[in-house]
C-alpha cells in the first residue's frame, strides 16, 4: 500500500480522484469545509495543517482496497519522471470545455468507440505546439458543435485515467449558436443532456472529479 509521509493538496486531490468522490463528498467524509476542498484543487503545493493530516491518514487507511489501488497507480503517473522527448517534440495535451446553459451541459458523441471505449464526452481539441489551451477549447467547440462559447474557469489538469492524455479543462459559458454536429467525420451526434443526467452518458470514474463539483453547485 502506497504510503504518504506527508499530504500535499496534490496528494490529497489524487485520494479524491481514486475515491471517485465530488468535493462536497470528500469534504464530507473528511469532516471539513468544501472549501479547503477547492484550495487543495487552486493550490496543488499547500501542506495541510497536522489535524487534516491525519484525517487524510484515515481516510486513506479506510479506502477500499481498489480506491488504494487507484491511488498508487495514480500517484505514480502523476510523479513518474519524464520520458525525454526527441528535440521539438511536444506531450499530448488536449483542451476539453465544458460548456453549461441554464440546466444543461454540452456533449458530443464520436462515430467510432476507441479503445478505451468512451463514446459520449466533452468537446475536445488537441493542443498544438505553441498553442493556448483557453483558445483551443474555445474553437474546438464551435468547430464540433457550431456553439459559441467563453470561458469562465479553468478547472484544473489531469492525466486522464483511461487515455493517459494530459488533459486540461475548463468551464465554459453558452454565448450563441445552435448545436449541431459541425464535424461529422469524427462525431455521430451533438447533445445539450440535463446536468443532472450526465453520467447516464460518461461514466462517472472517468469524470474528472472537479467538473462533478461545479455542476452540482450550479444546480
Amino acid at each position: 500500500m502506497e504510503v504518504i509521509e506527508l499530504w500535499s493538496g496534490r496528494y490529497a486531490c489524487i485520494l479524491q480522484s481514486a475515491l471517485r468522490l465530488t468535493n462536497e463528498q470528500f469534504a464530507a467524509q473528511l469532516g471539513i469545509a468544501v472549501r479547503t476542498v477547492a484550495a487543495w484543487h487552486a493550490d496543488p503545493a499547500v501542506v495541510p495543517r497536522k489535524e487534516m493530516q491525519q484525517l487524510l491518514d484515515s481516510a486513506h487507511e479506510q479506502a477500499p482496497s481498489a480506491a488504494r489501488q487507484r491511488f498508487s497507480l495514480l500517484v505514480a503517473n502523476e510523479f513518474r519522471p519524464a520520458t525525454p522527448s526527441p528535440a521539438g517534440a511536444q506531450a499530448l495535451r488536449v483542451a476539453i470545455a465544458v460548456v453549461t446553459r441554464d440546466d444543461q451541459v454540452l456533449l458530443v458523441c464520436r462515430r467510432h468507440d476507441d479503445a478505451s471505449g468512451i463514446t459520449w464526452q466533452f468537446p475536445a481539441g488537441v493542443i498544438k505546439p505553441g498553442g493556448k489551451a483557453e483558445t483551443t477549447t474555445v474553437r474546438e467547440t464551435l468547430d464540433e458543435t457550431g456553439v459559441h462559447c467563453a470561458i469562465r474557469e479553468h478547472l484544473g489538469s489531469r492525466l486522464h485515467p483511461v487515455t493517459g492524455v494530459l488533459c486540461d479543462y475548463f468551464l465554459c459559458e453558452y454565448l450563441a449558436g445552435e448545436a449541431a454536429n459541425a464535424d461529422a467525420e469524427e462525431n455521430a451526434d451533438v447533445m445539450w443532456v440535463p446536468k443532472n443526467s450526465l453520467t447516464r452518458f460518461v461514466p462517472v470514474d472517468t469524470i474528472f472529479p472537479p467538473i462533478l463539483a461545479v455542476l452540482e453547485e450550479q444546480t
